[in-house]
């Protein structure tokens, strides 16, 4: 809870908030320390401390909680720091705008995406973009789901390509699409041939599972937990691609959603069949973005062509 300065109030000094101190408070809020945020910003620390001190100072109220191992937003400074990380987000849009008016079809679109969709589905899609708007450039995150959505609310990513199971505070769903969870198995598994299985069917064959920070391994422990099943991985694993190929040249059966296993489909090294259980069909594939944000054209005009590019081979 922020502590507020004793004494008689001044007036702010407005200038303050759009120095650079703004900056280095953001770099602290997003390193959760001065030593770190000054070794990102090629500084002092005793300087980072000193613009945050002063910002402090003109606002007559703390920022941070200073903890033994870092230091983190108080409710004053998650204010200060959603205003000022829109306020940065502006300009570039600003500059954005100015150069479409020249006619300059320039631009740049940062994206942070889970791994099923930044390994193989973003790229073609941004190589199709590029083919008609070659002047946009592109930096693409692989990040955990979590990640992605602090990197959008943050605005260290413009757009946010990951699957979801709830809505999350400060965030824009441009497009969400159902993205439910299919059995991955080779094209000789015993169960290749089905339209469609269940968990318990799935169960009697070894499992090749993602780890528990995935949301894929939280629905299938949902699902299992409801029915009373018991997941007995015989491979575990942090990345989703490592346990498709580990499938595709065994017995075992893995999870996955279509759009991350175009590739493998049109290959034909596994099959997919789809899962009657009712938590397998409750995931979404989201386009998130910053809420209240005025996204930059080249950035609006990519979140069409995904919603095209969705609605034409859906």
């Amino acid at each position: 809870m922020p502590t507020a300065r004793t004494g008689a109030r001044r007036p702010v000094n407005q200038r303050v908030l759009q120095e650079v101190a703004i900056r280095y408070f953001l770099e602290v809020a997003r390193a959760g320390s001065v030593t770190e945020a000054a070794a990102r910003l090629e500084v002092a620390p005793s300087a980072v401390s000193r613009q945050i001190g002063r910002l402090e100072r003109e606002l007559d109220t703390l920022l941070f909680e200073r903890r033994a191992r870092g230091m983190a937003l108080n409710s004053a400074g998650e204010l200060l720091a959603a205003h000022a990380r829109r306020a940065w987000l502006d300009i570039e849009r600003v500059t954005d705008d100015i150069l479409a008016l020249r006619g300059l079809r320039q631009g740049e679109v940062r994206l942070a995406a889970t791994e099923g969709f930044a390994y193989e589905f973003l790229p073609a899609v941004v190589a199709d973009f590029q083919a008609r708007c070659p002047g946009i450039r592109f930096t693409l995150d692989m990040c955990l789901q979590q990640e992605v959505a602090r990197r959008v609310r943050e605005g260290v990513a413009d757009v946010g390509i990951t699957v979801s199971l709830s809505s999350e505070s400060g965030l824009r769903v441009e497009l969400r699409h159902p993205s439910p969870i299919l059995a991955v198995v080779a094209p000789g598994h015993p169960l290749a041939q089905r339209r469609q299985v269940s968990l318990s069917q799935v169960l009697a064959f070894p499992l090749a599972l993602p780890d528990a920070t995935s949301t894929l391994r939280r629905l299938l422990d949902i699902s299992c937990s409801r029915q009373e099943l018991t997941l007995e991985p015989v491979i575990t694993g942090s990345h989703l691609y490592p346990l498709i190929h580990y499938v595709a040249h065994t017995s075992a059966v893995t999870f996955c959603g279509e759009l991350a296993l175009r590739q493998q489909l049109h290959n034909r090294s596994v099959v997919a069949i789809a899962l009657r259980d009712r938590e397998m069909n409750e995931r979404h594939f989201e386009v998130q973005t910053m809420a209240g944000r005025h996204l930059p054209d080249a950035a609006r005009a990519f979140i069409e062509h995904l919603r095209e590019t969705l609605s034409r081979e859906g």
